[in-house]
């Protein structure tokens, strides 16, 4: 696997190129945002750690430039506690993020976790493909069409998408929700799935404000709409 870091903090940089080795990674480095954009196009990355704070193009900048071409996993790392700028970072794209000072077993972990979630190990009744309605969702490719139209979805919005279309009719919480696709242990609020469930809708939905996909349960949480009109 290949992680691409990027931060100006070049400290900061070789102390998480160092332990990514140590665990096995091939890591590349860019210390600005143009330079991350340009590595990004290289199709062997797996995961990107994005710094927010960066020199030439910024960290949201970036990360929104990156999802016009490619869904790599990414990690926003900010040395920001607001949570207007965690947000941003998920409205912009980014799967995760993490909050400096960090310590480096955190980091490590959550790659881990994340690109568990992207490749998993292959299982025997795992469905391969999915229909329901108009969608159709290829696991082994990872590929979302809706009628004839190919869906870019990041990876969190495609275990979403999954979960829901393999439990229809199924209300989960907001709660339930982000313990499934981020962890028990994820630190964040659920305010990460409100997030990924807007954007989500914003691309399999023809009416987002009116889904017929992606139901909300007032009160309680969201489910799959069993059948579609």
């Amino acid at each position: 696997m290949k992680v691409l870091v990027v931060d100006d903090e070049k400290v900061i940089v070789k102390a998480i190129k160092f332990n990514l080795m140590q665990e096995g990674y091939q890591v590349e480095t860019a210390f600005d945002g143009e330079e991350a954009v340009r590595l990004a196009h290289d199709d062997t990355i797996d995961i990107i750690l994005l710094d927010l704070m960066l020199p030439k193009m910024d960290g949201f900048t970036v990360c929104r430039t990156i999802r016009t071409f490619s869904n790599v996993p990414i990690i926003m790392l900010t040395a920001k506690s607001e949570d207007i700028d965690k947000i941003l970072g998920l409205e912009y794209g980014a799967d995760d993020y993490i909050t400096k000072p960090f310590n480096i077993r955190e980091v490590t972990a959550r790659i881990k976790a994340i690109l568990r979630r992207v490749n998993p190990t292959p299982k025997g009744d795992r469905d391969k493909l999915i229909v329901s309605g108009d969608i159709r969702l290829d696991y082994n490719f990872r590929r979302v069409t809706v009628g004839d139209k190919t869906i870019e979805l990041t990876s969190k919005e495609f275990d979403l998408l999954e979960l829901f279309l393999k439990n229809p009719g199924k209300v989960y919480t907001r709660e339930n929700l982000l313990d499934i696709a981020w962890g028990v242990d994820y630190p964040g609020d659920v305010r990460t799935v409100d997030v990924h469930i807007r954007r989500l809708r914003e691309k399999i939905e023809k009416n987002p404000a009116e889904p017929c996909y992606i139901k909300t349960k007032w009160g309680v949480g969201y489910y799959y709409k069993k059948e579609q009109p």
